[in-house]
């Protein structure tokens, strides 16, 4: 690389010399020097392009030394009209080194964002299979825990029933969440670091293929509850690396619709699990083994197909191997020189970001999570999002809705039914998140979808003080389940896995992710252990009532301690998350807040709202605005 480096831009500009984009009409050469943001305290909440402000000559020689340097001298050209676009691309137009073809795909990211090369769709698609098996392991064991229990001599219901079973039982549904918590996410960021994404993903596999098929031949509930902690490492390890991989694979104005694919699939093996319990349901007693067992299915497709996939360019970039994530971007974009683009885009930020955090080991790197303060408040917003998805109550359903619509007074089968019912809406209500989750964007989906669960769980919870003799009483719970599921799947089922995959620098990425994705299993294992005790306890109102409350408590940490992500490069976002936690808070609580209650509540359309975050100089998506505004189709 050349010793002068890239600088990340900051004009004396005032943000009334811009307009809504943030776009000011002029190249970057002509911005003229530019200062540096502070990476660990962007008070100013100003959100930077590193390329921006740098003369054209001076471009073009970094750009050189650079290709030499990664040995792709033959590519120079090419990356230097791609530097130009990075470091202005709202005005690509002007740009007189790039012919028709190069403009025209550029116009076609924002008026055709979804036109991509299907190895994108492909990589993404094939590894978030593997979502699949978390899904349908759930509900495996939620149907599966109407049998076995009674079977290994631990019953939780009916005669013989204790309260030592009931922690069995508990335990034992837990077994995946406890060892993905305790080694499986832990364990990925060393496998990522040796062997890339493409390798921990495979390995993940076999973890989630073996295990489920020893599950199904267990002879007691010891040997159940080991089969189900080795599949927690599957687990774990891919939980915490396919949304990364996805994430660092995707352009940012689909970013969040391709990697929320993690949760469709994740919903759509709760849905395939259901549907097994019920076509097994009359075997006789191996069914709840053929329940646990299934489970390896969608294992199969993830262990083969994974290696027809590019590894993560950014990965090859950090390794150094600059050559190869070239390859890597052009197999996942459009055109060569978008990939270029992306290529000398990625490797300026990370240089930034090397400026500030500088080499670390596993240990450091873990520590760092809580000491260096743009990692730290990616940290607080991930474990937020995730606790949250714990706090709102969707696992009490996907893991023991069967009992718990036992509990109401459904027989068996319609326990499975209705179970089948709750998949089935799971799964078609996360398809709008596909397309709102990058116009609405993560926080906005969250504040909306969090107050309706709190209401719809309490619902559910009271209609069990409906006398069981009346056709209601049914009727209501299940109605009130499903409406719970409808809102939970376009907002807390997708964003937590999308969000923590792509807030962290890529120095952290995986061990923060790792941190996020043990955060989610444990508080999930904590869960699957007490609610058969909760449920004895408190019984249904009770539970149900103590998980609408914490609804409420999660709707006001996200609130608080939850920035928006949507649209930015994973570069980009260092800004946003650069930003103080007070100085967030602070904006949520005396402009925003005020601001909804007067434009919502007292109904006043003149509301106006300052922007938190301000945009400097051009930005990846302020394209979109230069495309959109000057008219071209």
């Amino acid at each position: 690389m050349a010793d002068e480096k890239p600088h990340i831009a900051q004009t004396d500009k005032s943000s009334e010399d811009y307009d809504k984009s943030g776009y000011d009409g002029m190249t970057g050469a002509e911005r003229g020097p530019q200062k540096t943001v502070n990476l660990n305290r962007n008070v100013t909440a100003r959100i930077q392009n590193p390329l921006a402000g740098i003369p054209r000559e001076t471009l073009f020689k970094n750009v050189e030394d650079f290709a030499h340097e990664a040995g792709m001298a033959e590519h120079i050209p090419l990356i230097q009209r791609g530097a130009l676009v990075a470091q202005d691309p709202p005005a690509f137009e002007q740009i007189a080194e790039l012919d028709e073809d190069e403009k025209d795909a550029l116009r076609n990211e924002v008026l055709h964002k979804w036109r991509q090369p299907w190895a994108l769709y492909f990589t993404v698609i094939l590894c978030s299979i593997g979502a699949a098996v978390q899904g349908w392991d759930q509900t495996g064991s939620n149907g599966a825990n109407l049998s076995w229990p009674r079977d290994f001599g631990v019953p939780n219901e009916g005669q013989g029933a204790t309260d030592y079973n009931t922690w069995i039982v508990g335990i034992v549904n837990a077994g995946p969440y406890i060892g993905s918590a305790a080694i499986g996410c832990w364990a990925s960021d060393p496998m990522n670091y040796y062997i890339g994404r493409r390798g921990t993903i495979f390995i993940s596999a076999i973890f989630c293929l073996l295990p489920v098929i020893g599950s199904a031949v267990a002879q007691n509930w010891e040997q159940l509850f080991v089969t189900r902690l080795l599949l927690g490492i599957g687990m774990g390890a891919k939980a915490s690396t396919v949304p990364i991989y996805a994430a660092e694979n995707c352009p940012a104005a689909i970013r969040g619709g391709l990697v929320m694919s993690w949760q469709m699939w994740t919903a759509f093996g709760i849905f395939l699990g259901f549907c097994a319990n019920l076509a097994v349901y009359n075997v006789g007693d191996i069914a709840w083994r053929l329940q646990l067992g299934s489970a390896f299915i969608p294992a199969i497709p993830l262990l083969v197909g994974v290696y027809f996939c590019p590894e993560s360019p950014r990965w090859y970039i950090k390794k150094g191997r600059y050559d190869r994530a070239f390859k890597s971007l052009c197999r996942l974009r459009n055109t060569p020189l978008q990939a270029a683009r992306d290529l000398y885009y990625i490797s300026a930020q990370i240089n930034e970001e090397a400026a500030i955090i500088g080499n670390s080991n596993y240990v450091t790197r873990f520590v760092e999570l809580f000491t260096i303060p743009r990692v730290r408040r990616a940290t607080l917003a991930s474990f937020v999002v995730m606790l949250a998805q714990q706090m709102c109550g969707i696992n009490i359903i996907a893991f023991y809705s069967s009992t718990v619509f036992v509990e109401a007074g459904f027989g068996a089968l319609q326990a499975l039914l209705a179970s089948f019912g709750f998949g089935l809406v799971n799964f078609v209500f996360a398809w709008p998140a596909v397309w709102t989750i990058d116009t609405w964007g993560r926080r906005t989906l969250l504040l909306f979808t969090f107050p309706q669960m709190a209401w719809t769980l309490l619902a559910a919870g009271l209609c069990f003080l409906i006398p069981k003799d009346n056709r209601a009483h049914l009727g209501l719970i299940a109605f009130f389940i499903f409406l719970f599921a409808a809102f939970y799947s376009p907002g807390e089922g997708p964003v937590p896995f999308t969000y923590s995959a792509e807030v962290f620098p890529l120095s952290h990425r995986e061990v923060g992710m790792s941190w996020a994705v043990a955060t989610c299993f444990f508080w999930a294992a904590v869960l699957s252990i007490t609610f058969p005790r909760l449920l004895r306890a408190f019984q249904p109102v009770g539970a149900f009532g103590f998980y609408a409350g914490l609804n409420v408590t999660a709707l006001v940490l996200i609130f608080l301690f939850v920035p928006e992500t949507k649209q930015r490069t994973l570069e980009e976002l260092d800004y946003v998350f650069a930003v103080p936690t007070r100085t967030h808070v602070s904006y949520q609580l005396f402009k925003a807040l005020p601001w909804w209650f007067n434009r919502y509540i007292l109904r006043r359309k003149g509301a106006r709202l300052e922007p938190l975050y301000r945009f400097e100089n051009a930005v990846a998506a302020d394209q979109g605005a230069a495309v959109k505004g000057s008219g071209s189709h």
